[in-house]
């Protein structure tokens, strides 16, 4: 049987003797099934379909595990993961760009919508739904994830600018630049 990388998180208080308290181990199973519907969901929105949702998943525990090493705070865990799945959302959309550009690759908007919105929409919330997905597929990647962190996620601008390793004010440049697109795109039918 082979043994499983655990993670060692560490209370930041000291004892008498200088040493850390108990250490909370959490094993890399464990992380994962605390965590993974999180990361799902994060992915989700932030693509806008679930074709590559578990790849998206199993790309961020992988960076998780290559760097478990560096968490100290069982608080800062989500939020670490958070991070990641941003950063491996970005990816997957570069790429989905670039196959979209060589190779005309497009999913049914139709399966999207579907998978995004709940059975109760009326069919005009299905038509604005679908406008603005495809309306996000043509914004810049960094505009899409801050757009989509804040608007979707309902991310306060703080967190989206951590989350998409950038300054507040750029964060709300691209917030304000995805609105606008989304907004022009959208009224023009």
């Amino acid at each position: 049987m082979t043994k499983r990388p655990h993670l060692q998180l560490v209370k930041p208080e000291l004892d008498e003797a200088g040493l850390h308290e108990s250490a909370q181990v959490l094993s890399f199973d464990d992380l994962y099934s605390r965590y993974a519907r999180h990361v799902a969901a994060i992915g989700f929105r932030l693509l806008g379909r679930d074709s590559e949702l578990d790849d998206l998943v199993q790309e961020v525990f992988i960076e998780a595990l290559k760097s478990m090493h560096s968490v100290r705070d069982p608080s800062a865990i989500k939020g670490w993961l958070s991070v990641i799945a941003v950063r491996v959302a970005r990816r997957k959309l570069h790429m989905r760009r670039m196959r979209s550009w060589f190779f005309g690759d497009k999913e049914s908007d139709q399966r999207v919508i579907d998978e995004l919105v709940s059975k109760g929409a009326s069919t005009e919330q299905r038509a604005l739904l679908g406008a603005v997905f495809r309306v996000l597929d043509t914004v810049p990647v960094a505009e899409r994830l801050a757009w989509t962190l804040r608007m979707i996620e309902g991310e306060p601008l703080e967190e989206v600018a951590r989350l998409c390793d950038c300054s507040l004010a750029t964060a709300k440049r691209r917030v304000a630049a995805a609105q606008e697109r989304i907004e022009k795109k959208v009224n023009r039918g």
